[in-house]
């Protein structure tokens, strides 16, 4: 138990170096290792959740040496919603892969695995050094399992995926040196003390220092106008890539709510810092834009992207707010649309393999072997997607709206998120009648849903009324997460207490 916080990054390494290192394992015995791991890895983090709701944060200190010279793992609230989150989200895309996608290239699920890594990590360092590392160990593996099977439209997109990242992560280095240069360490915690006693005359460096990091976690989320490479790059990955790819965008996200109100507003409104008031009219742009995306979307698959678009654009206007509620309120959206996202690229999919040359494209085609079962699953999704009663969509948005009419910000938000939703809805019942009510005269495909995809689409897609369900619990948790989150003091304190248990008090 001493040791449960680091495991979520351990099991999914030591699982991916195995897979690597030993290639004449067979795909079977492949799919088996890396399904009984992700499995093992929801265990973990829902155990480790446990013990974070029982203690409120833990401290880690690998090898033993004390922080900030040492790195640190903090698990908190906020990293076990987002561990949780993101395993929920990659058991069902990988026992999709396992049904055939697996096969089209080479280690891909060693790269799931250290895909997994990547995002545990992120999530739990307190180092933000480490957090750069952790990017880069999932962008790599990203960037890998965006060309698996290949292809013409993939290597296109996997090229400006690479670009924009690397460029993203060359400003996430120039950041770093900035903040070492000035500060002379890079642990979260010692940074916030150490910016909040900075001399005035640093306090320019400081700001620019922030300012680079919103550029570079706004390429991570996908926030305007460093959007542009997602709707491609998420249209082209194979639907299991695409699937957990749902909760990438969320990383930059988490990055900016970890980061801003930890180091740079420990002893200030987070309101009053520069970068984070450039974070609202960019959120808000890119809520618009993408609500225009998903009208113009010529497949479900690009449909489903621009949507990811829109959640971005909702979730970091109504965090910008910076009150506990809005971001209480960001963070039950944040579950909701991960999920319902994720299963929705597994839809396309499902929907494209019934519908022959057609695919997913929105064009009238011959009727579909299951279109009453995927029909039904197509109007519960879309209903909780577009934000409708009774499910999950409903539920947040309309806490959102309550959260920013509190903050005075209605005028402005109110209608761009209606509007997004209307369009939305307009989008999704334009596919809906290409797919399921209007068919050419042809005859019936013959190919029929594949029991266990279809199984995987509806535990996402059935997520909208899981959640609304268990709506009550699952809003007192984000509410705790955001309160932590206001008091950074008290994360600053449980990392400088570790370190004084470690060095006996000196």
């Amino acid at each position: 138990m001493n040791h449960l916080p680091v495991l979520p990054i351990l099991l999914p390494l030591i699982t991916g170096a195995l897979l690597v290192t030993l290639p004449r394992l067979g795909l079977n015995a492949q799919r088996f290792i890396s399904l009984g791991a992700t499995v093992a890895g929801l265990g973990l983090v829902l155990w480790l959740g446990s013990m974070v709701l029982e203690h409120g944060r833990l401290v880690y200190a690998l090898g033993g040496w004390a922080p900030p010279f040492g790195i640190v793992l903090v698990p908190d609230r906020l990293s076990v919603l987002m561990l949780v989150l993101t395993a929920t989200l990659a058991v069902p895309a990988l026992i999709y892969a396992c049904r055939g996608d697996d096969d089209a290239g080479a280690h891909f699920h060693a790269l799931f695995q250290f895909q997994l890594m990547g995002l545990n990590g992120a999530f739990l360092t307190g180092d933000i050094f480490n957090l750069f590392v952790f990017f880069e160990v999932l962008l790599i593996a990203s960037y890998a399992l965006l060309l698996h099977g290949g292809g013409t439209a993939r290597s296109r997109a996997g090229l400006h995926y690479v670009i924009i990242n690397l460029i993203g992560s060359a400003l996430f280095l120039l950041a770093l040196g900035m903040l070492y240069g000035l500060t002379g360490t890079l642990n979260m915690a010692d940074l916030a003390t150490r910016i909040s006693n900075a001399p005035q005359a640093d306090q320019p460096l400081l700001q620019a220092a922030s300012l680079v990091l919103l550029v570079v976690f706004g390429v991570k989320a996908a926030l305007l106008p460093l959007l542009f490479w997602l709707p491609r790059a998420y249209t082209a990955a194979a639907a299991p890539v695409a699937a957990l790819f749902a909760v990438m965008t969320k990383v930059g996200l988490y990055a900016m709510i970890r980061v801003f109100p930890l180091v740079f507003a420990l002893d200030q409104p987070l309101a009053a810092l520069t970068a984070w008031q450039w974070l609202w009219p960019l959120a808000l742009a890119t809520l618009a834009l993408g609500g225009i995306g998903v009208l113009g979307a010529t497949s479900l698959r690009n449909m489903t992207a621009y949507m990811v678009i829109v959640s971005t654009g909702t979730l970091m206007a109504i965090i910008a707010l910076g009150s506990t509620e809005a971001l209480a309120a960001a963070l039950f959206y944040l579950v909701h649309t991960t999920l319902l996202t994720g299963g929705f690229f597994l839809f396309a999919d499902l929907i494209a393999r019934q519908r022959g040359a057609a695919g997913d494209y929105m064009v009238v085609t011959a009727a579909m072997k299951d279109r009453r079962t995927l029909g039904i699953l197509f109007c519960f999704g879309a209903v909780a997607l577009a934000g409708l009663p009774p499910f999950s969509g409903f539920v947040s948005k309309a806490w959102m709206l309550q959260a920013s009419l509190a903050e005075g910000a209605a005028g402005i938000f109110w209608p761009l998120l209606l509007g997004a939703g209307f369009l939305m809805l307009v989008a999704l019942s334009r596919a809906g009648s290409k797919f399921f009510w209007r068919q050419s005269p042809e005859r019936d495909h013959d190919m029929r849903a594949d029991r266990v995809r279809l199984a995987c689409v509806i535990v996402l897609v059935g997520a909208g009324l899981v959640l609304s369900l268990a709506a009550a619990p699952l809003m007192d948790y984000t509410r705790s997460v955001a309160a932590q989150l206001m008091a950074p003091g008290d994360y600053v304190r449980a990392v400088h207490e570790a370190g004084l248990r470690l060095t006996g008090g000196h």
